[in-house]
């Protein structure tokens, strides 16, 4: 496994690659030999990101075995993510590909880039969807004494209605719509978890952080939390939502499902595609707003998106994922052999 993903706090790329390493460290130690970015021969390298010394290292055939590429994004999605100046926009795109390119197969997150990289020139046959997963043991629902209790700690009654996001604070995450619906609906508590995981990178950057300075009076933003906390945070939600405009397969919503949060989300054709309508669907910020008052006012009417946040839980167990990672590792290593 070779991956820089956690140098940087926050985001679900280095979410994703600590579910998997973990998994496979404890129920697939019989079957692999699995290590973290450590120079060895191995039958089956694994790039999680796209480092230059990583693509560098493609060179070198007889110790990276067969090289497998983890697609976590594509140019374009970049885009509301971070500033990247306008003459650098045509060197990045032309070196993420390279480095798809310098791959023997790829897998993607998003069963939507496998078109994307078939438009690039990268064979069908090259790419696997393999989704991402969360741990159970990590993310699971809290006992109510437990919730009743953090609602104490931050001041808000039982019936106080509180709606959740997080993610990184981008454009691209929808921030500016849950920032408004927090200004537009002042008698509902709203939270985001996440903050500047790339720092002044970030796309509106300056603009984002004066806001967090000085936010509406009911919108909290605690900021990048702990695995814990954030739990903590999922179990306080009467409503999950994230309103991004663009995503790849945000961990953020397999985590509230596991915690059992009801999930509410910008309609996008992904989610179409890999939560098969286990979530409640909005089409804009005005939806959003309709749907959090209508809640609200029958909370009943939650237990229907638990039970559907349920169901996306079973959908991306860990038991299932790891016979999917099994098979596929055994097979890229016979094919290394060759």
């Amino acid at each position: 496994m070779l991956s820089s993903s956690e140098k940087v706090a926050g985001q679900g790329v280095s979410g994703a690659y600590r579910e998997l390493v973990r998994l496979l460290h404890r129920d697939a130690k019989d079957q692999l030999i699995v290590t973290e970015n450590l120079p060895i021969e191995a039958d089956v390298t694994h790039f999680h990101t796209i480092d230059f010394p990583y693509y560098l290292s493609t060179f070198q055939k007889k110790r990276s075995g067969r090289k497998i590429g983890y697609v976590h994004f594509l140019p374009d999605t970049l885009e509301g993510s971070l500033k990247i100046p306008f003459f650098l926009k045509g060197i990045v795109k032309r070196y993420v590909f390279s480095f798809y390119n310098r791959m023997e197969h790829l897998v993607v997150v998003n069963p939507m880039f496998i078109e994307d990289l078939v438009a690039a020139g990268i064979s069908r046959e090259k790419v696997s969807y393999i989704p991402n997963f969360v741990n159970k043991e990590k993310w699971h629902p809290l006992p109510q004494e437990e919730v009743a209790k953090l609602r104490t700690e931050l001041g808000l009654s039982d019936n106080q209605f509180i709606v959740v996001g997080a993610g990184q604070v981008q454009k691209r995450k929808g921030i500016d719509d849950f920032i408004r619906l927090a200004e537009e609906l002042p008698q509902i508590t709203f939270i985001w978890a996440g903050g500047f995981s790339f720092g002044g990178m970030t796309d509106g950057y300056e603009r984002y952080k004066k806001i967090m300075e000085n936010p509406p009076k009911n919108l909290i933003f605690p900021g990048i939390v702990s695995p814990e906390r954030m739990r903590e945070l999922y179990a306080l939600a009467d409503l999950f939502l994230l309103p991004s405009y663009n995503e790849l397969f945000p961990m953020t919503i397999l985590e509230a499902a596991s915690c059992e949060a009801p999930i509410m989300l910008r309609d996008l054709d992904l989610y179409k595609v890999i939560l098969e309508g286990n979530y409640r669907a909005t089409a804009d910020r005005e939806e959003m707003k309709e749907a959090i008052l209508e809640y609200q006012a029958n909370p009943a009417a939650l237990k229907d998106l638990k039970e559907k946040a349920k169901n996306i839980s079973r959908e991306y167990s860990e038991e299932h994922l790891l016979q999917i990672w099994l098979d596929f590792y055994e097979k890229q290593a016979a094919l290394g052999r060759k």
